[in-house]
């Protein structure tokens, strides 16, 4: 592989700077470099080769018929978790610039994936799988409307645009799909004018009709013991119900009913993170790391947390799984690409529908970051979470099922 000399140097001499004593001073902003330092070693091998137009080449090789999906799987998933930060946009600062390298980094490979002379134009037509990633670009876009959306060259805009609306003959089945759907509307609405508002209707209705208690949906009619309500369902109907809002539409009005059941829904995420920084694994698609999470990074992020839960106990808590899963023996190869696990190498774990760029969503569990150094989320003093205060010995109030 050609190393990317213009990148390389530039990211080792920011990271350790970004890092420095200065930090360390502080628990907060100590466990937002830790993060950052983390987000960025997953991203740099997919950025660094899709800017090149060489992710399909040196991505790695799962099974041959997922390969097709990978290099999709692994932009749009992980630029949907990086693009909170990547708004915050570039400074002078050492986390500025370093934010800057990975903007302008975004912007080259959204521009590669989506021109078909490029030799890293993605699939967005083949199979059912592209609706998915491409609903992860496109919440990416939403998530970041100025530093992506808005220094992206028109061409590349137009190309967005285009791609989007392809996506649109894959038809979603009655499950979370529904949301991908929607999410990809969304974008279109806010960044063409239009869309087809019965698909984003379809998502929330369903939703409302698939809710089984106490902040949490099933996965369309039936109910499954997995995270998909933290990897899909609870963050994209907030956005889309956010969409909903800025343009005015009626269906809005439900917002505070699904922000109220995500606020459940975290409660309960902070209330599985053990003392050491680990959860129960069940269900599908368990290789998608600290993804789990995502629900409860995200209430962070729009400092919507529930009740009772103290921030600085969310931020150690977050920190402390992302941590505990990335530092693992196993866990990246040697080119630096994520490798299938929970905590390590662990490929039995994986799915059959799982590829190497599947695994990239796990950035969604890091959505903090888009919170700036200067928020009281990373200024404030570490806390115990609630298993940490609980296998201490300390007394605490019981938990309850929301009525709703």
């Amino acid at each position: 592989m050609r190393r990317l000399w213009f990148i390389f140097p530039f990211a080792a001499f920011i990271i350790p700077q970004v890092l420095g004593e200065d930090l360390f001073h502080d628990a907060g902003l100590k466990e937002r470099a830790e993060t950052i330092r983390a987000l960025t070693r997953i991203a740099d091998p997919v950025l660094e080769n899709l800017a090149e137009n060489r992710l399909k080449e040196k991505i790695p090789k799962g099974a041959q018929s997922r390969q097709i999906f990978a290099p999709l799987e692994a932009f749009g998933r992980l630029l949907s978790g990086m693009a909170p930060w990547l708004e915050l946009g570039p400074g002078t600062d050492e986390e500025g610039k370093l934010r800057g390298h990975y903007i302008r980094l975004s912007l080259r490979g959204i521009g590669n994936a989506v021109n078909p002379a490029a030799p890293d134009y993605m699939n967005f037509t083949e199979g059912a799988q592209p609706l998915v990633d491409t609903a992860f670009l496109a919440l990416a876009m939403l998530r970041a409307p100025v530093q992506l959306w808005g220094n992206l060259p028109e061409g590349d805009r137009k190309k967005l645009i285009q791609t989007f609306k392809t996506v649109r003959k894959i038809r979603p089945g009655e499950n979370n799909w529904v949301c991908f759907s929607a999410i990809v509307e969304c974008a279109l609405w806010k960044f063409s004018g239009e869309c087809e508002m019965p698909v984003i209707e379809r998502a929330v209705n369903s939703h409302l009709k698939w809710y089984v208690g106490d902040g949490t949906y099933g996965d369309g009619p039936r109910y499954r013991w997995d995270y998909y309500n933290s990897y899909v369902i609870q963050p994209m109907l907030l956005q889309i119900l956010r969409t909903c809002s800025e343009k005015g539409n009626p269906i809005a009005s439900e917002y505070p009913r699904f922000l109220a059941r995500a606020q459940r829904y975290a409660q309960v995420q902070e209330h599985m993170i053990s003392p050491e920084g680990t959860y129960p694994v069940i269900g599908r698609s368990s290789v998608y790391r600290f993804a789990a999470f995502q629900t409860l990074s995200l209430l962070a992020l729009m400092h919507e947390l529930p009740q009772g839960l103290q921030i600085g106990a969310v931020r150690s808590a977050l920190t402390s799984v992302i941590n505990r899963s990335l530092s693992a023996p196993g866990t990246f190869d040697t080119q630096g690409w994520l490798r299938p696990g929970v905590s390590g190498f662990q490929p039995s774990l994986c799915d059959p529908y799982i590829s190497p760029g599947s695994l990239y969503i796990c950035s969604n569990g890091m959505l903090q970051l888009g919170l700036p150094r200067e928020d009281q989320f990373w200024q404030c003093p570490d806390r115990p979470w609630t298993q940490k205060m609980i296998w201490s010995g300390q007394d605490l109030p019981g938990d309850h099922a929301i009525k709703d």
